[in-house]
């Protein structure tokens, strides 16, 4: 592994009453360890997965690409301050890595363009192929079989927006072969029980307090989406 932990230091937050210093598993939760190759974060929106991974991201000097700011009716003072509270160890010295949100996956890929505009060498990185030219689905799959065939740290939240089933399944492979082959390192935030199926992977869920390892069997969105498929009557129904 080349990030080994992260270390929660709650006793110096800023806040108790604000986002995301308010939730009780980020004062609960000691440490995290990273001994597998892969390790997914599980568990329903607002429970802190992505805040915590852009916060490691901030911590690991891994950019983020950003839309440009706009305006907000509120601002919260924190949300952005999370990473100065928590602790990082690597095992040999720190890596280059990426961080992967599909919410700003589309900003860089309009960057990439206007790079290529200049220079259409800076497609070769990428497939050859100009990402906003492909689909969605194609863009990501494109950009994931490229980025990480070099050694790193690599962040992605929730990859699967846009994938098919079947793309998932690709991915789901490319994280096995990578890791492997590229001595690449995956922490993901995922709600696909399609990923969180990966081989060897370490789940942690992010339902309970303190933050804690789970089987895959266990996690609620296995459990969701067997109870559907086995009747999905009695989940329509509910909606009636």
């Amino acid at each position: 592994m080349h990030l080994e932990e992260v270390t929660f230091h709650s006793g110096k937050y800023p806040a108790r009453d604000c986002y995301p210093f308010n939730l009780p598993l980020f004062h609960e939760t000691k440490q995290i360890t990273f001994d597998s190759p892969v390790t997914l974060f599980a568990g329903e929106n607002g429970t802190g997965k992505s805040t915590l991974l852009e916060a490691l991201a901030a911590a690991c000097n891994i950019h983020i690409w950003r839309n440009m700011a706009t305006s907000r009716p509120d601002c919260n003072p924190y949300e952005d301050k999370f990473h100065r509270y928590i602790s990082v160890a690597w095992s040999n010295g720190r890596v280059p890595g990426s961080f992967f949100g599909s919410r700003v996956f589309q900003h860089f890929a309009e960057l990439l363009d206007e790079w290529a505009a200049a220079d259409r060498g800076q497609l070769n990185d990428f497939g050859g192929k100009s990402l906003t030219t492909q689909s969605h689905g194609q863009s990501l799959m494109s950009f994931f079989r490229s980025r990480y065939q070099i050694k790193g740290l690599y962040l992605l939240d929730e990859p699967e927006t846009a994938l098919s089933p079947r793309s998932q399944i690709e991915l789901l492979h490319l994280l096995e072969n990578m890791s492997v082959a590229c001595h690449a390192q995956f922490i993901i935030a995922t709600h696909s029980p399609l990923l969180l199926a990966c081989p060897q992977a370490i789940i942690y869920t992010f339902d309970n307090s303190p933050i804690q390892r789970i089987k895959y069997e266990q996690t609620n969105h296995y459990l969701v989406y067997r109870d559907f498929m086995v009747d999905r009557n009695k989940y329509l129904k509910q909606n009636d």
